[in-house]
């Protein structure tokens, strides 16, 4: 997809917080309405879908707001052993020198965003993957995952989750992407004013109660997933609460392909 092509018209657009100079004076963000959330595999919208979240190894889907997701403080399970063989050093390690991994995610490594000269490896590196996004057509780029820090042990701090965040931010914007805080609600003031998000991905806001933390700050420009294990009231009540973002869907926890096991898909 030409970015700009058929479907911006219903978008908003922004002007960029975090671009560079010579970089794209504005993003657009995603349209109002339904969207799906396609990292377990990619396939054919459903009707009235308007916004499609891939992973960066899919494409884009043509006439529709496309956004790229990419590990950008955790290592993509498919580039793993890269990272390893290539890239030791910027992975983060405990007491004992064993690569710190994502408990629920054990297939991701931690990427070590403690110094300067690390995150500006890092950033390298995952521009790369963005670049790439980019390139295919996608118009904003989700970065998986800003609460990273939380499972660092003490390592990094939020502080340095929003340095490298600003960085690959930058990166985006100077491709002309809008960029997605994924997740960290505590942090969404300050990841828009000091890293430039333009829009959230925000998962089980709802379950948790932090809707309302992503909309006041990113207003509707909230793309919010809820899984059903979590929740304790009827999706419908979701919908009916009004701190919940405007465009909200039900997923299952895999986020299968509808002709994989559990799939499950369900919008307000």
């Amino acid at each position: 997809m030409t970015r700009g092509a058929a479907g911006g018209a219903l978008a908003l657009t922004v002007l960029c917080a975090g671009c560079s100079a010579g970089g794209a004076d504005e993003v657009r963000l995603p349209p109002a309405g339904a969207f799906d959330y396609q990292l377990g595999g990619a396939y054919e919208p459903a009707p009235g879908v308007v916004t499609v979240v891939r992973d960066a190894t899919a494409e884009p889907v043509a006439d529709l707001y496309s956004v790229c997701y990419v590990n950008g403080f955790q290592t993509q399970p498919q580039e793993r052993e890269r990272w390893v063989a290539e890239h030791p050093d910027l992975l983060l390690r405990d007491a004992d020198g064993e690569f710190v991994v994502d408990p629920d995610w054990p297939d991701e490594i931690l990427l070590d965003v403690s110094t300067g000269e690390r995150r500006e490896g890092i950033a390298e590196l995952v521009g790369a993957t963005v670049r790439e996004c980019a390139e295919r057509g996608f118009d904003a780029v989700e970065f998986d995952n800003l609460d990273s820090h939380t499972r660092s042990g003490g390592a990094f701090t939020a502080d340095d989750a929003l340095a490298l965040a600003a960085d690959l931010a930058e990166t985006a914007h100077g491709h002309g992407m809008a960029v997605a805080q994924k997740n960290a609600a505590e942090l969404a003031g300050r990841a828009r004013r000091e890293a430039g998000f333009d829009l959230a991905v925000a998962e089980e806001c709802a379950a948790f109660d932090e809707c309302a933390a992503y909309t006041a700050v990113y207003g509707d420009a909230v793309l919010a997933v809820e899984y059903p294990d979590t929740l304790d009231v009827p999706f419908a009540d979701v919908c009916a609460d009004p701190d919940t973002p405007a465009s909200v869907i039900l997923r299952d926890r895999d986020l299968v392909a509808p002709d994989g096991a559990g799939y499950l898909f369900d919008t307000c």
